[in-house]
C-alpha cells in the first residue's frame, strides 16, 4: 500500500506539472489529485522537494534496470536519456524552477552507478585500487552529466539518440584504456 501511495503522488505531481510550475504546486493540489489526506503525504515525504527527489531516483532506477555492465552500458546511457525525455515537463520544470543542482545531483548518482558497475566488471581481474576506480568513474560521470545538462539547458530539442551515438564513439574503448593506464602507473 505504501508504494501505491508514493506512485499515486508521483503521477499527481507529473500531471500538475503539465499545468503549473513546481513552485506553485501545493501539497493540497497533490493530495486532492490523489484523493488522500495531507497526513498520508507527510507519512511518506517531508515536503514536495522530497517527493521530487524520490521521483528522480525512481525514474532513474526504472531506466537502468540492471544496465550496468560493459555490454549493456550503452543501452543504459540511452535509457537514461529516454527516461529524461519521457519526463520532459517534469525535468524542465524542476531544472528551471527548483534548481539545476537537484537535477545535476540526480544525474551524478545515476551515471556514477552506471559507470562504476562497468569499471568494477572491467577491472575484476586487476589489482586496480578502489581509489583509482572511483577516480575513473567520477571522471566519466562528469562528462556524461555535462553533456546531458547542456541538452536539458537547451530545452531538450536536439535528438538524444545522436548525442548518445556521439558519446559512444568518443568513449569507445576508453574505460579499458583508463584501467590499463592506472594499472601501469601502479606498477611503476
Amino acid at each position: 500500500m505504501s508504494n501505491t501511495t508514493k506512485l499515486a503522488l508521483e503521477a499527481a505531481l507529473k500531471r500538475c506539472l503539465l499545468h503549473k510550475p513546481i513552485d506553485k504546486i501545493t501539497i493540497n493540489d497533490l493530495t486532492s489529485e490523489c484523493g488522500i489526506s495531507r497526513m498520508s503525504f507527510y507519512y511518506h515525504f517531508k515536503d514536495i522537494y522530497d517527493l521530487v527527489e524520490w521521483v528522480c531516483v525512481e525514474d532513474g532506477r526504472r531506466a537502468l534496470q540492471g544496465k550496468k555492465t560493459y555490454d549493456t552500458w550503452r543501452e543504459g546511457v540511452l535509457q537514461i536519456f529516454e527516461a529524461v525525455m519521457e519526463n520532459k515537463p517534469f525535468i524542465l520544470n524542476v531544472y528551471r524552477n527548483i534548481s539545476r543542482g537537484k537535477i545535476e545531483s540526480f544525474l551524478h548518482k545515476l551515471t556514477y552507478d552506471l559507470i562504476s558497475g562497468v569499471i568494477e566488471e572491467r577491472s575484476a581481474e586487476s589489482d586496480l585500487e578502489e581509489e583509482d576506480k572511483v577516480f575513473i568513474a567520477e571522471f566519466y560521470k562528469y562528462g556524461f552529466v555535462g553533456v546531458m545538462l547542456d541538452w536539458i539547458d537547451g530545452g531538450m530539442k536536439d535528438d538524444y539518440k545522436k548525442i548518445v551515438e556521439k558519446m559512444i564513439i568518443t568513449l569507445h574503448g576508453t574505460v579499458a584504456v583508463s584501467i590499463s593506464n592506472f594499472e601501469h602507473m601502479q606498477k611503476n
